[in-house]
């Protein structure tokens, strides 16, 4: 429905819609404007009260000979406000008013118009609890889109820097920002995203940025290394966008997701240029070992187990000396479950009784597990570095694809011996090699195809470059 120049039959359409008897958040204020009637329409909690009072305040002022016959020119003499905006859309109008955007209708004009003086609810930008720094920015995204953009056009103040808006969801209408910089970006990967996003058919994203993930690129789910890279850092974000990458950001949500994203982009953190670049790169190398570690550990060891002649003199120490009550696979198998049990009772154990119960929970399951013989105490310490091991990576993704992979490998190689550890580790491999980002490049570029140059550059943290500047010019 079109605006009409009749305030009553807006009233009467937006009251069908609305339903302001039933919500109570929705309250509506019929003023008088220039010896005219006019409606404002606003989502109680979402308006700043002083805004609008100061508004309502010029709005008494205004004469009935000095009321323009224009819109327009109402806009520019009577609404001192900066983010005015007018709509001839009801539809366009009432999900704007949804949104926070208070709403005012004039009688004689057909036009609404949108005052953006809204506010939301809002926690402050601390440092986030998983992607913390040793040196560095403290601050963090939150759920509010708005201060999200601020805190990344804090970083960059380049004109070429790009912000767009949609909304995506039937029934939500979630405001989701593109960010990217002019001249760097991939144009053909920024089309396509556009264009997903604007054919995008879904009812609501429930699931914030995971729910615009699966949308976005819904192939290949078996392929467990995740496609995108999350981060709750601005500082992040900001160097990603200043690399060439896109940054989505999506309104309730307080984390970045950057594409297109590498195996090689989701190991790297901050911290690896927080720190001089040989502390950084010692950071970013520690942090590639231990990536492997964290998939052959235990599968190495159950196959070394499984053949004792294959285990040289230097490494007998590593055999298990305890009798062995149960079998090896089911240890690290019930092992792994259970660090996931314990994980999800962190999460929702009360604050309060965290200490005492990590202490409970370590002292049960860690000394009384191994004198009952459930389990050896060999299998708990490798177990134990590659829980630790996990965290040394801020992607939850991450963690859990390798963790699936495995199991998978220690279940090959309990059945199959050296073939199964063989098979699983080829397994592995192709999950890495043969993936593709969403721009539909190698997942491990610059290993396949290779560049020599690019190689150095992930695997050692340079200097940053910079030219001096001489009589004014860089």
């Amino acid at each position: 429905m079109k605006i009409s120049t009749q305030l009553d039959a807006n009233m009467q359409y937006f009251s069908q819609v609305l339903q302001p008897d039933i919500n109570f958040d929705v309250v509506y204020r019929v003023i008088s404007v220039g010896g005219r009637n006019a409606c404002l329409y606003f989502i109680d909690g979402f308006t700043k009260d002083d805004t609008l009072l100061r508004l309502m305040q010029a709005f008494v002022s205004v004469k009935a000979d000095a009321m323009p016959q224009d819109a327009h020119e109402f806009s520019k003499l009577y609404l001192p406000y900066g983010e005015v905006g007018m709509e001839t859309d009801s539809d366009v109008v009432i999900t704007q008013l949804l949104a926070g955007v208070p709403c005012m209708l004039v009688d004689g004009y057909d036009r609404c118009f949108t005052i953006d003086c809204r506010t939301y609810p809002a926690r402050g930008v601390g440092e986030p609890e998983k992607d913390k720094v040793l040196r560095g920015s403290r601050d963090g995204f939150v759920e509010t889109l708005v201060f999200n953009t601020a805190l990344i056009r804090r970083r960059i103040r380049d004109p070429r820097m790009r912000m767009e808006i949609m909304g995506v969801g039937e029934s939500s209408h979630t405001d989701i920002a593109i960010c990217y910089m002019d001249g760097r970006v991939d144009t053909d990967l920024l089309s396509k995203i556009k264009g997903r996003l604007s054919r995008l058919h879904v009812d609501a994203l429930t699931m914030n940025q995971e729910s615009l993930a699966e949308c976005i690129y819904p192939h290949k789910w078996y392929n467990p290394f995740p496609k995108f890279r999350f981060s709750e850092r601005p500082d992040t974000a900001a160097a990603s966008v200043l690399e060439g990458n896109i940054v989505i950001l999506v309104d309730n949500s307080p984390a970045a997701m950057i594409l297109p994203s590498s195996i090689f982009d989701i190991i790297e953190e901050a911290d690896d240029y927080y720190f001089p670049p040989m502390t950084g790169t010692y950071l970013r190398l520690s942090r590639m070992v231990i990536f492997f570690l964290t998939l052959f550990l235990t599968p190495i060891w159950l196959l070394l187990m499984q053949n004792p002649g294959w285990i040289p003199d230097w490494l007998s120490f590593i055999q298990v000396t305890d009798e062995i009550h149960v079998a090896l696979i089911f240890q690290l198998l019930i092992l792994e479950f259970a660090i996931d049990g314990l994980r999800l009772a962190a999460v929702n154990t009360p604050s309060m009784l965290t200490t005492p119960l990590s202490v409970i929970a370590g002292i049960v399951l860690g000394e009384y597990s191994v004198k009952s013989g459930w389990f050896n105490s060999e299998t708990m310490l490798y177990m134990a570095f590659v829980t630790i091991a996990g965290y040394s990576q801020t992607s939850f993704e991450l963690g859990f694809a390798l963790k699936f992979l495995r199991v998978m490998i220690l279940l090959l190689t309990h059945f199959l011996n050296a073939w199964g550890f063989a098979i699983g580790t080829a397994i592995s491999l192709s999950a890495l090699i043969f993936n593709k980002t969403i721009a539909g490049k190698s997942y491990i570029y610059p290993l396949i195809p290779f560049s020599l140059k690019e190689l150095k550059k992930r695997l050692f943290r340079n200097r940053l470059p910079y030219m001096e500047k001489t009589g004014g010019q860089q």
